[in-house]
């Protein structure tokens, strides 16, 4: 498999899907958006970017399998999977805010070997593949050099639903904002995890995520030098849902204060 050729390819796709997304949001009604369940919104731009997605992928590797978010398709692949997400920022989508993306992973037998995030309305791709380095629009990127906390300035997520553990990250973010320079909540998991591999963010942290929320974001700042884990600092965040990101040197105090309350 070439994975940069595949890559380059995935990158014309997700451009493809992008220019959709960005014409139907000049003409979006509000009113158009259904509800999959309490705060979790879903629009026909959703979707039919996922089916824009998964049909243009499906040339690229035929027998490959699906996790969506929108659930049109889920097929596992012998080897191959997709995980995807084809508006990581519906909520800022739907209210005119101009923060949202497109995240797209491929799996190779459980391990990552490409991850593309394209922030839709600044025109910013990021990609990775098996064997390269990450990128934002072909230049090399890594995570920051930064080894002080009180000097960090750091990403998170707001629980929209499951509230039993709202009282607890509340204490983490109190405590958090008095140690950096500041927490930042941007509403795409996605763009949160390509601003640390590329050193915007020196970190950043969520709970009650899927894996078509983080599976590219998570391999670019893999592949930028930072270091991904849950918040008990093990490696199996897509299945317990929880991620930490860092550039690698700010993880030991931030995974400290996390364990404090998780």
């Amino acid at each position: 498999m070439n994975y940069e050729l595949l890559c380059s390819k995935v990158i014309a796709i997700t451009r493809l899907t992008g220019n959709f997304i960005r014409k139907e949001a000049m003409a979006f009604d509000a009113n158009a958006i259904e509800y999959k369940g309490l705060n979790d919104l879903v629009s026909y731009v959703d979707k039919n970017a996922e089916k824009l997605l998964v049909k243009n992928l499906t040339k690229l590797i035929p027998d490959a399998g699906f996790i969506t978010e929108e659930e049109t398709i889920n097929t596992k692949g012998k080897t191959y999977t997709w995980i995807i997400d084809p508006l990581d920022g519906t909520t800022n989508f739907i209210h005119g805010i101009p923060t949202y993306s497109i995240s797209i992973a491929l799996y190779e037998e459980d391990k990552p070997v490409i991850g593309v995030v394209y922030e839709v309305n600044r025109g910013e791709m990021f990609f990775t593949f098996k064997g390269g380095a990450a990128y934002l629009n072909n230049k090399e990127i890594r995570v920051s050099e930064n080894a002080n906390l009180s000097q960090s300035l750091l990403a998170t997520g707001f629980p929209y639903y499951q509230f039993d553990k709202q009282a607890q990250y509340i204490q983490l973010f109190t405590e958090m904002m008095q140690k950096c320079h500041g927490l930042r909540r941007i509403g795409s998991a996605a763009v949160d995890l390509a601003y640390v591999a590329c050193g915007r963010f020196d970190a950043y942290f969520e709970y009650n995520l899927n894996s078509y929320d983080v599976a590219a974001g998570a391999y670019l700042v893999q592949q930028a030098g930072g270091k991904i884990m849950n918040f008990a600092g093990g490696d199996e965040f897509l299945e317990t849902r929880e991620v930490l990101a860092t550039n690698g040197k700010v993880t030991n105090e931030i995974l400290d204060t996390i364990k404090k309350y998780f």
